[in-house]
């Protein structure tokens, strides 16, 4: 899955793939220990596409963290006010 596509999606359905991924990680692993495994190079593409998605998880958090902490009125204003109701 694209970078693109993974940024498309909610934060449920990411989530819900990220799940998905580390179940089909852990059958690999399984498969891999007991020599079934044909292609081991899976492993390392799984573990990069949860990597990614978990990437996206945090920006999206952040950006949801951000904008709903920012205040209404820049810092630098409220300063100056406060200096000037002092005076």
């Amino acid at each position: 899955m694209d970078i693109k596509e993974i940024r498309d999606l909610s934060l449920a359905e990411i989530a819900a793939r990220k799940h998905q991924l580390r179940e089909e990680t852990f059958h690999l692993r399984i498969q891999q220990q007991s020599g079934q495994l044909e292609n081991s190079s899976t492993l390392r593409t799984i573990r990069r596409e949860i990597a990614r998605l978990e990437t996206v998880l945090t920006e999206k958090n952040k950006a949801g963290a951000a904008s709903a902490s920012e205040p209404t009125a820049p810092k630098k204003a409220a300063k100056s006010s406060a200096k000037k109701a002092a005076k």
